[in-house]
């Protein structure tokens, strides 16, 4: 066992755990954060995205320890007094989802291209998202609460539905 120290959603743990388990189980088992679901175990669909220290990472490509001495938010940890983040807002108000399953990875993928480049293009979401999978929507609807949540005018918002994209 390895005693770690973790911040997470603001709140710090110190904890003892198996050199070897991941932070996608160390969140949903230890700590009863579900939000952030298990998707495939191999770093490939993005479900499991969180921020480690102001990066997103894949939580199930990531060992606790390594974890240790960090500050991981989750998407839980994204709403600030009963109010969500705009781009959980977003999510719903621009049916960025059906079954949910991907929801917080993309969430937390796009959480990270805003503050990297808060008046992306279509292309732009597009391409920070690559690494994450959603079976049910097609994606566009996820664009749209992107940009929409990005401030951008709704103009542009339904250009990238047209896949036209009004800004330069």
């Amino acid at each position: 066992m390895t005693r770690i120290s973790v911040k997470v959603d603001g709140t710090t743990y110190e904890d003892e755990v198996e050199p070897r388990l991941l932070l996608i189980h160390y969140l949903r088992d230890r700590l009863g954060l579900t939000g952030t679901p298990i998707g495939c175990d191999t770093s490939n669909c993005g479900a499991c995205t969180v921020d480690l220290d102001g990066e997103t990472v894949k939580s199930c490509s990531v060992l606790t320890v390594q974890a240790d001495g960090s500050e991981v938010t989750t998407v839980q940890g994204l709403a600030t007094n009963g109010e969500w983040h705009p781009l959980q807002k977003a999510f719903h108000e621009h049916h960025a989802l059906q079954c949910g399953y991907c929801t917080p990875g993309m969430i937390m993928a796009a959480r990270d291209l805003l503050r990297e480049n808060p008046r992306p293009s279509a292309d732009d979401v597009r391409h920070a998202l690559e690494g994450n999978l959603c079976r049910c929507t097609g994606y566009q609807n996820i664009v749209h609460a992107v940009l929409a949540a990005s401030g951008a005018p709704e103009a542009d918002v339904a250009s990238a539905a047209s896949g036209q994209e009004a800004r330069t």
